[in-house]
């Protein structure tokens, strides 16, 4: 028996832009970033990555499209199958697409069910809202040393580039 989730893929936007794709549970992460491409309306050109997240959607290690590693562990979409990243209880991925662009997605498994329609997968389901013509702007929020919120560049204008390659020595 084949299963079928049912993925919503939502633009981290203001306004409400999400789609639902149906998928062989058994496809690879590739397969899902095709499905994904396909249902935003873009051409599938660019590089794009996978993250994976806990609950509160905190970034973890990459899954990217190609694997660019020079180990010999193959980490890209193709070696990770759907079934084997994403379950009932880890059921939430980050998906970033053209890394110029920044389009990011919040990946969420809405169901597991019984391929019982035998329908051709994967399946665009539901659209919601249309697709801005830019990608909405990125605020990096970086720390300092103690783990503080630092959004500011206020300490720039303190450091002494005359003395730059000293620091480098």
């Amino acid at each position: 028996m084949i299963m079928i989730y049912k993925i919503r893929l939502i633009l981290d936007t203001e306004e409400d832009v999400f789609r639902d794709i149906a998928i062989n549970f058994n496809d690879t992460l590739e397969d899902l970033h095709n499905a994904a491409t396909n249902a935003f309306g873009f051409g599938g050109t660019e590089m794009a990555a996978f993250y994976l997240t806990d609950n509160e959607w905190n970034q973890g290690e990459e899954i990217p499209l190609f694997d660019m590693s020079e180990s010999e562990h193959n980490v890209s979409m193709q070696a990770f199958i759907l079934r084997d990243v994403i379950t009932e209880d880890k059921n939430k991925l980050i998906y970033v697409y053209d890394f110029f662009s920044m389009w990011t997605f919040f990946v969420e498994l809405i169901s597991v069910e019984e391929d019982t329609y035998q329908i051709e997968l994967p399946s665009l389901l539901l659209t919601v809202g249309l697709m801005p013509a830019e990608a909405p702007e990125k605020e990096f929020v970086s720390e300092d040393a103690n783990g503080n919120d630092d959004n500011t560049l206020e300490n720039f204008d303190e450091f002494d580039f005359d003395n730059f390659d000293e620091l480098m020595n």
